[in-house]
């Protein structure tokens, strides 16, 4: 691992989080129901039928949780907010009670000297606004950016860092094509309705933050999950079907976002789906707003091959005769690769393509495995490895001109990892689903001796 002085001064050393993952109280606080609350009931759609129902009991255990945060010497925290915490119907009445947990978590980080990073939509859409169509309603964008701006009002004074949207690729494709993710839709092209609807929203929403309660200090973004798709060969077929699964996974994101126009090849998905009169990319164009940051979530990459005759696959609409194949090497237990080159690969695209917009890292880790010693101890080398190694490619950015402000382990906690329920770990901390308890893992343990290790070199 290269000096210490090649992490600039202010950089991020955070943890980051999801209400629904974490939070649980789902019918507390005035909160109403999200489409993960409705999903995770519905017989089939989840391992084992998990929920989070409970998850694991952030809501309660907040200020325990910050207390972890301090132990382990980070100085931000990643958190997403529950919309249907702050409004309960999705537009309309607010509810003073989410807003007032909102706060009470805030002053509690900020008064350990913990930075609050939010992210106003990590997935869990209220139950009230998908019974009016969803994210395939274009009044979604409004919806979202009445939000935005109470949200805004409501925190403002106590987070600077805000981001609109987190992973849209997940909410638009997950949740509308595979249907592997809330609200569990399989029709390709309202996909692509949702994903222009989620980036009208983010452009809305920027709008609105900036136009309520503003801070010179605010820094107003989006993150996305760039997942690198690579050739399986040389060979030219192997190249389309990669650039056809970027098409989707990538660029379609970042054009819209930094530029408000989609890829020649993501319009002809329009077409091929039948749903370019529903996709208005004028008003696209029009709505655009400059963001901030730009929050890069990484965790494998995508090695593409072509199929001929493969059937369409559902997380990649227009990828057609294309198939991911297995990675090479080490595997985590999601069964993705463990390929920190891919990191260093997308932050340089990213710096070349996109120059002068500072980039955090919102998500990276690993889930594997783990195992409780009879000492009580969590021994994760693996997890330890796959962290060292990603930050170590964050440094070679860094070194390489790449404006990275800062690096945030998914997750903090073990916990309810969506349709996968709760076998799969990432967390830093083990959580005991039975009884809540929660113990610091040797992951954990290796960040704060590292973090610690970076602050003394600077004083």
């Amino acid at each position: 691992m290269t000096a210490a002085s090649e992490f600039p001064s202010g950089f991020l050393w955070g943890v980051a989080t999801a209400s629904y993952q974490v939070e649980g109280a789902v019918t507390e606080g005035g909160r109403g129901p999200s489409i993960w609350d409705t999903f995770s009931h519905t017989p089939g759609r989840t391992h084992n039928g998990a929920n989070g129902d409970l998850a694991v009991d952030h809501y309660h255990r907040y200020a325990e949780d910050v207390g972890l945060m301090a132990e382990l010497g980070i100085n931000a925290y990643r958190f997403s907010i529950s919309w249907s915490r702050i409004l309960p119907e999705g537009t309309g009445r607010v509810n003073d009670a989410g807003i007032d947990f909102y706060r009470r978590l805030c002053k509690e980080l900020l008064a350990a000297g913990i930075t609050p990073v939010t992210t106003l939509y990590h997935w869990d859409l209220p139950q009230a606004l998908q019974d009016r169509g969803g994210w395939l309603n274009r009044e979604s964008a409004d919806w979202f950016a009445e939000y935005a701006g109470i949200t805004k009002e409501g925190l403002g004074d106590l987070i600077k860092v805000w981001a609109t949207l987190n992973e849209p690729w997940c909410s638009a494709f997950l949740g509308h094509s595979s249907g592997e993710h809330a609200p569990g839709v399989t029709n390709p092209g309202q996909s692509f309705v949702a994903a222009h609807h989620l980036l009208l929203a983010h452009h809305a929403a920027i709008g609105a933050m900036r136009s309520t309660n503003p801070h010179a200090d605010d820094q107003l973004g989006i993150v996305l999950n760039l997942i690198p798709a690579w050739p399986a060969s040389d060979s030219a077929e192997d190249v389309f079907a990669a650039a056809s699964v970027d098409a989707t996974s990538n660029t379609l994101f970042t054009e819209a976002v930094f530029h408000g126009r989609y890829p020649e090849e993501v319009l002809g998905y329009f077409d091929r789906y039948e749903v370019s009169d529903l996709i208005d990319t004028a008003e696209l164009s029009r709505a655009v707003e400059p963001i901030d940051f730009l929050g890069v979530n990484y965790y494998n990459v995508n090695h593409v091959q072509h199929a001929p005759g493969a059937p369409e696959m559902g997380s990649w609409p227009g990828s057609w005769e294309a198939q991911i194949t297995r990675p090479p090497g080490r595997l985590t237990e999601m069964g993705w690769g463990v390929e920190p080159d891919g990191l260093l690969w997308m932050l340089e695209r990213i710096g070349r393509e996109h120059p002068g917009v500072p980039l955090y890292i919102c998500e990276n880790g690993a889930a594997y495995p783990d195992e409780v010693s009879p000492e009580g101890t969590i021994d994760d080398p693996d997890r330890i490895a796959y962290l060292e190694g990603h930050i170590e490619a964050v440094q070679k950015a860094l070194e390489r001109g790449v404006d990275i402000r800062g690096y945030f382990v998914w997750s903090l906690l073990d916990n309810f990892e969506w349709a996968l329920g709760y076998d799969k770990r990432f967390g830093i901390v083990w959580v005991d689903l039975e009884t809540m308890e929660r113990t610091i893992k040797a992951s954990g343990h290796w960040y704060r001796n590292f973090i610690a290790d970076r602050v003394a070199a600077r004083i």
